[in-house]
Order: structure tokens, then C-alpha cells, then sequence
């Protein structure tokens, strides 16, 4: 099953609600996509600590073959 853009920037808004979020359906076919995120609490942590915090707040949904959302491919940082 194939998620929406919105569906995965309601979730990485739940874990960062001031972030910066943009989302793009890389493919058209609600399976691969890229999303930016842009957040204060990122300030300090390494891209991997980044990374990881953002795939947490997606709930396992890009777990196993399974997995609601195929591929993410994620840009990450504290805000300028």
C-alpha cells in the first residue's frame, strides 16, 4: 500500500511540529519520495543521529518488505 505526501509529513510533524518540511513523490507512484527537514532540535547531532530521528517518527512504516513507504530519501539539518 502506497503512502501519501501528506500522510509522511503528518508524521515527521508529530515528532518536529516547528520543523521545516518539504516532500517530493520522486516517481509518481507514492513509493519513493524525498523530504527535507529543517529543524532546531537537529542543531548538535551528526547527519546518521538526523536521519534516525526522522525515520523513528515515520512508525515503522518503511519496515520490511511490508512497509507502507518504500523509499525516502532524506535531506537533514539545523536551521541556518
Amino acid at each position: 500500500m502506497a503512502m501519501e505526501a501528506h500522510q509522511i509529513e503528518a508524521l515527521i510533524r508529530a515528532a518536529f511540529p516547528d520543523a521545516r518540511i518539504e516532500i517530493t513523490d520522486l516517481a509518481g507512484d507514492g513509493n519513493h519520495y524525498s523530504a527535507e527537514v529543517i529543524d532546531e532540535s537537529f542543531r548538535g547531532l551528526n547527519r546518521v543521529q538526523q536521519q534516525r530521528a526522522v525515520y523513528a517518527a515515520l512508525q515503522g512504516k518503511m519496515d520490511g518488505p511490508a512497509g507502507e513507504l518504500h523509499a525516502l530519501a532524506l535531506t537533514t539539518k539545523a536551521p541556518d
